[in-house]
């Protein structure tokens, strides 16, 4: 018997059961209950906006957070085409079930911006991250906090030069307070991955790495307290080579992990370890994961279990698709968030005070997608 069907059940009931009108009107609302459960347990997703109502064409590069009200905020980079001088980061958010019109957050005279990132530190202050320059090669970075969840923020503070704060992806904030974020510098065909630190709410911050695959354990510890350069491989120095774009994730005590975008000759998702709160890490080694060098993002429910959002394919940004994992290792994918043709990339991942998962993605360069997904859809 379907959920649709669960009314007519007067014609399956045997006669005794037919003349006890309190037992039929019992079992109707508890079947209609649990049909009603079941179909709201489905994910939802909508644009943020719709292309074309707004005043700047191309979208890519969403952020989201959760406010303390349960509203939701999101914000992204919009403009005439990443890379653009008129491009600035711009905001929305979701009140009573329905996202607010797009307001712009930061905009850098005569340059691009480019990957916002928000997240509340320790003492609940609402941090905005963002990067602006010509392009990622000449990337300097600005912030803007709000202590009002983000109806008014202060002045941009931009950073010194060499840091960037986190990258794209949410950065880890411990209990203790300290923000390990994940970053990385996109240089002429060498990429790397680094972790920078602070303890201190953002005042001062350590930068740790960088981080290649192909460098031993021993010279990436060397590299994490020094600052050492690492060295790629020979066949690979006529092309990218690297990683980029860390997600932080808190595995168990003093355990950190990070899960990258790699390029495309590596090709899968590459992941390092810390056992000392994020201090020193472990030679970054792939997974069996696919990666066409597009973003990822990861979270770590409250009862253990990674979920991984990422492009399930060794090429292109479709399609887009959910991972769970026990282990941090391995991962099954069991839900297709897009597989139209075209772009469907640079998702963020957060779990909510409810349990569920709320994710934002780049919905073919037109738009943000937001898309709520029920925690008992996340496979055991």
């Amino acid at each position: 018997m379907t959920c649709r069907h669960a009314a007519d059940i007067s014609g399956i009931l045997p006669h005794e059961m037919k003349t006890s009108l309190t037992f039929i009107t019992f079992l109707t609302v508890t079947l209609f209950t649990m049909c009603a459960g079941v179909a709201d347990a489905q994910p939802k997703g909508e644009l943020i906006f719709e292309p074309g109502s707004v005043s700047f064409a191309s979208s890519h590069a969403s952020t989201i957070v959760q406010l303390k009200n349960g509203e939701l905020l999101a914000a992204w980079f919009g403009g005439t085409a990443e890379g653009k001088p008129d491009v600035a980061i711009w905001s929305a958010r979701m009140s009573n079930g329905s996202w607010s019109a797009p307001v712009e957050l930061a905009r850098e005279e005569g340059v691009p911006c480019w990957n916002p990132v928000l997240f509340h530190d320790v003492s609940g202050r609402l941090w905005l991250y963002y990067k602006f320059g010509p392009s990622p090669q000449q990337w300097a970075a600005s912030r803007k906090y709000s202590d009002d969840e983000g109806r008014t923020w202060s002045n941009p503070q931009h950073l010194p030069a060499g840091l960037l704060g986190p990258i794209r992806a949410k950065p880890l904030v411990m209990k203790d307070g300290t923000i390990v974020a994940g970053s990385s510098i996109e240089a002429y065909r060498t990429w790397a991955a680094w972790i920078e630190r602070s303890t201190d709410d953002g005042k001062t911050w350590a930068k740790i790495g960088p981080f290649v695959p192909g460098v031993s354990a021993s010279n990436s510890s060397r590299a994490a307290s020094q600052g050492a350069g690492a060295a790629i491989p020979a066949s690979d120095t006529n092309a990218n080579y690297g990683i980029i774009q860390p997600s932080v994730v808190l595995l168990g005590p003093k355990h950190l992990r990070f899960y990258a975008r790699s390029t495309t000759n590596i090709g899968r998702v590459v992941i390092s370890d810390s056992y000392d709160n994020g201090l020193t890490w472990t030679e970054p080694r792939p997974l069996n994961v696919p990666n066409p060098n597009s973003g990822i993002d990861a979270v770590v429910l409250r009862d253990g279990r990674i979920v991984l959002v990422y492009n399930n394919t060794t090429s292109g940004r479709s399609p887009l698709n959910l991972a769970v994992s026990t282990d941090g290792e391995h991962f099954r994918m069991f839900y297709t968030l897009e597989d139209q043709p075209g772009e469907y990339s640079y998702p963020a991942i957060i779990q909510a005070t409810s349990g569920d998962l709320e994710i934002t993605y780049t919905w073919q360069r037109k738009a943000i997608r937001h898309v709520h997904f029920p925690l008992s859809d996340v496979p055991e």
